[in-house]
């Protein structure tokens, strides 16, 4: 067996070692305080944002790293989020349901507020009012450093660096066979270029958008990967973050929307050889398309990235189900399975979202063949 081969089962070893105890550590925790292992409570730690950056051992209680709290309530209010997660923890009844809920107390700096679900709220009369499972109390302006908001930031800039090193042997070197780097990036840019941007965009027209639709692909293929780490300590799930997504897809519509030319308004309200009587049905369910595409990315890339997470952890979870090391015998390898498996996914959901925005792109630019 070559070191290559011995490498990638080393790999796969130590991801279900490391991922394996995370999760150990938190069921004995739960053991130490008498709580049952609560599935749904575990899987929504791990690919949910918050105010720490967990990376092993319980949650809350394990080895963090505690992020910046930056508040707007009556001034600019900035402390660190620790003050929530080493503040007491209150139980609170729910006024209709009769339902008992957590929120963490802040204390120090962060007294008068109370972190609930990751939510920062404002204490009336010292508490939290529950309604129906949800806090009812006024929130502030969040505008907090979260762990998704540093995997942004480290996720952007991972792709520049990756780019400008690309540029710069270029720029260097000039037209040659590339090398390093350059040797993986340069088939991916051309795919972009040749593939997606040039196929279905307006051959006069395509070269003004390749820029956006490659900051596109790797801005999600490289979060896509990079997101495969909540699955082991300290990682965040930008991309499985449907506010991200929305973002993503909101650029397509706007430079979709103010790339569109006559012939693509035309067709949107006044389509030609179609009666009057058949345009006002056919108006405004254009209409609604033109926000639906974009509608359609935004669920397609956040849905199909975090039910990747959500069946890896579920599997996982059937040892503590079943409450026997046996079963992993079985939920490991099929864990690994998945993994693997959302490599592919990874790629293929930065492509599909660059080509359909290519393809909504293109159609807002294409001239009147007629």
């Amino acid at each position: 067996m070559t070191f290559a081969k011995h490498l990638k089962y080393n790999i796969l070893f130590l991801f279900a070692l490391v991922f394996f105890g995370n999760i150990l550590a938190e069921k004995n925790n739960s053991k130490e305080t008498e709580k049952e292992f609560n599935v749904s409570e575990m899987i929504m730690h791990h690919i949910k944002d918050a105010h720490e950056w967990h990376l092993w051992g319980p949650e809350h209680g394990g080895t963090s790293i505690y992020l910046p709290v930056i508040l707007f309530d009556n001034g600019l209010k900035t402390f660190n989020s620790s003050n929530f997660y080493h503040g007491a923890i209150v139980e609170q009844k729910d006024s209709i349901t009769g339902e008992v809920s957590e929120y963490y107390l802040g204390k120090g700096p962060a007294a008068g507020y109370a972190l609930c679900h990751e939510e920062i709220y404002i204490l009336h009369e010292g508490k939290l009012e529950f309604k129906e499972g949800h806090p009812h109390n006024v929130q502030p302006y969040d505008f907090s450093i979260t762990k998704n908001v540093v995997s942004l930031f480290f996720g952007t800039f991972l792709v520049l660096v990756i780019m400008l090193s690309v540029a710069s042997f270029y720029k260097k070197n000039g037209a040659v066979a590339p090398k390093g780097l350059a040797k993986f990036i340069e088939p991916l840019i051309l795919l972009v270029q040749d593939e997606i941007a040039y196929t279905n965009i307006n051959h006069n027209k395509y070269k003004k958008f390749v820029p956006f639709l490659l900051t596109v692909f790797f801005f999600i293929i490289t979060n896509n990967l990079l997101g495969m780490i909540p699955l082991l300590p300290g990682g965040a799930n930008l991309t499985g973050n449907i506010t991200v997504t929305l973002f993503l897809a909101t650029l397509t519509l706007l430079i979709t929307v103010f790339s569109g030319n006559k012939n693509y308004w035309r067709h949107i309200f006044a389509t030609p050889g179609v009666p009057i009587p058949i345009l006002i049905i056919m108006v405004p369910i254009e209409i609604i398309g033109i926000f639906t595409k974009p509608i359609a990315l935004m669920i397609r890339l956040f849905a199909n990235i975090t039910a990747g997470h959500i069946i890896i952890l579920a599997l996982i979870s059937i040892i503590f189900i079943n409450k026997s090391l046996a079963w992993g015998a079985l939920s490991v390898p099929m864990a690994l399975f998945i993994s693997v498996l959302e490599l592919l996914v990874a790629f293929l959901q930065a492509y599909l979202f660059t080509m359909l925005s290519a393809l909504f792109i293109g159609a807002a630019v294409e001239e009147d063949h007629h």
